[in-house]
């Protein structure tokens, strides 16, 4: 009885401090890049407050945002007044006023990385992030949040840090603090069914 009652003893305790299920493994780096890169193209609407110092409220913009892979980026504004930059490559072109130019994107270091930061988020290209950045991960595939700090003095003079949230392979959200103490913060709602814009200004 003694022996059977040791058994049993020794099988409930076994049981009871038995894991319930293998740990959920934590949602990292390259399983958000891969959720990203299955993206190859899409199309946004999109708004956004700028909160400057000594203004007693936002400014708001809005307007349309387009992608391809790997490195076409098109933000359209349609309000308070039309504009456009279309990011094709090492090629920056702008539109505003009715007049177009265009200049190479590398000729400004800083406007080069916070244009890899959209695009290597939205393309899943890790790396592109790490040459400009160190990065955080917070959250999971269906809610997570992607902090950049810059790793070039010349940007961190000037930005914080870009975050960017998001759902499974889709970005959602983009706020970027400045070292004044300014800050914009634009939500991105994207349009289903939308394929590849970022067509030319």
């Amino acid at each position: 009885m003694k022996t059977l009652r040791r058994d049993v003893l020794g099988l409930l305790a076994a049981w009871l401090l038995a894991p319930s299920g293998a740990p959920a493994a934590a949602f990292d780096l390259a399983q958000l890049m891969a959720l990203l890169a299955a993206r190859k193209s899409g199309e946004a609407n999109f708004s956004e407050q700028r909160f400057v110092q000594g203004l007693d409220a936002p400014l708001a913009a809005s307007g349309v945002l387009g992608f391809v892979a790997p490195d076409r980026l098109m933000r359209r504004t349609l309000q308070p007044r039309a504009e456009a930059m279309l990011v094709d490559g090492n090629t920056l072109t702008l539109t505003r006023n009715g007049r177009t130019r265009s200049f190479a994107l590398d000729a400004t270091p800083e406007m080069v990385a916070l244009v890899e930061a959209m695009r290597g988020t939205l393309s899943g290209n890790a790396s592109t992030l790490e040459r400009h950045f160190r990065i955080a991960l917070d959250g999971d595939a269906q809610r997570w949040m992607l902090e950049l700090t810059p790793l070039e003095d010349a940007l961190a003079r000037q930005v914080l840090s870009v975050r960017l949230g998001g759902r499974a392979g889709e970005l959602l959200s983009v706020e970027l603090l400045l070292t004044g103490g300014d800050r914009s913060v634009m939500t991105i709602e994207p349009v289903r069914g939308a394929t590849a814009a970022a067509s030319a200004p």
